[in-house]
């Protein structure tokens, strides 16, 4: 199904690059990895939309069901449509020469695509999906143009056409520069909705990166603290000492 394939393919090019005779500049994603909730929702849409063509080969059933307060059933009947056991990994079931030969490239696993591209990225990249029926399928993208990939979550945003308007450049040649997006097809959320999802799936991106994270901020403010409350114990036990001599 069109809309469960891959989210990315190709992550190869340099952040800053050319749409249309110009730049597109990032947009900040403004992820909370600590939003138990947001992380939940990133998960369902990465299994549904994703995991068709992408693994995460990094990150364990059994660890996604204890970090993310998983039930052992919904773990079974949400997520793990290509493993048997909870301590097996995400890895996909789409066979790696099928994958060639609809893409023209195995799509990659995306463990650490938010560690190796960056939230904001990422984030940008799925919101900058628009029609092209000059693309082998039928759409482009802004941030990478030519990405040879489907809209995966083109049910969730529906389709929309990008208009660019010609300007003149200081040379004097006609150049096309990105105007707007005008909605073709009506998708199933709202902008608002479909950014929150994009914010969700970016923020699951990014626990599946690292998913210690969490448990090395905590440790780290734990260590902090015992080093503060180190601090002030050393200066009063100086003073102690000190008194008689001063």
């Amino acid at each position: 199904m069109a809309s469960r394939l891959a989210v990315f393919v190709s992550m190869l090019v340099p952040t800053g690059v050319l749409a249309a005779g110009g730049t597109i500049e990032l947009e900040q994603a403004n992820n909370n990895f600590s939003n138990l909730s947001s992380l939940q929702r990133g998960a369902s849409y990465f299994t549904s939309y994703c995991y068709g063509c992408h693994s995460a080969r990094y990150v364990r059933f059994n660890r996604l069901q204890a970090d993310l307060d998983i039930g052992e059933e919904q773990l079974k009947r949400n997520f793990m449509f290509a493993a048997d056991k909870p301590h097996d990994t995400m890895t996909t079931a789409m066979p790696a020469d099928k994958a060639t030969v609809w893409f023209g490239q195995s799509p990659p696993d995306l463990s650490l695509a938010a560690r190796s591209r960056g939230t904001d990225w990422i984030y940008t990249y799925l919101k900058n999906f628009y029609v092209d029926e000059s693309r082998p399928l039928g759409v482009n993208n802004r941030l990478l143009p030519g990405a040879s990939m489907p809209h995966a979550l083109w049910e969730l945003e529906g389709l929309k056409r990008a208009v660019f308007a010609e300007h003149e450049d200081a040379a004097g040649n006609v150049v096309k520069l990105f105007d707007r997006y005008e909605t073709v097809t009506p998708g199933l959320m709202s902008g608002d909705e479909y950014e929150q999802a994009l914010r969700d799936l970016v923020n699951f991106l990014e626990y599946i990166s690292e998913p210690v994270k969490i448990q090395r901020q905590r440790l780290g403010l734990k260590v902090i603290l015992f080093l503060v409350f180190f601090l002030v114990l050393t200066y009063f036990l100086k003073r102690e000492y000190w008194k008689d001599v001063n």
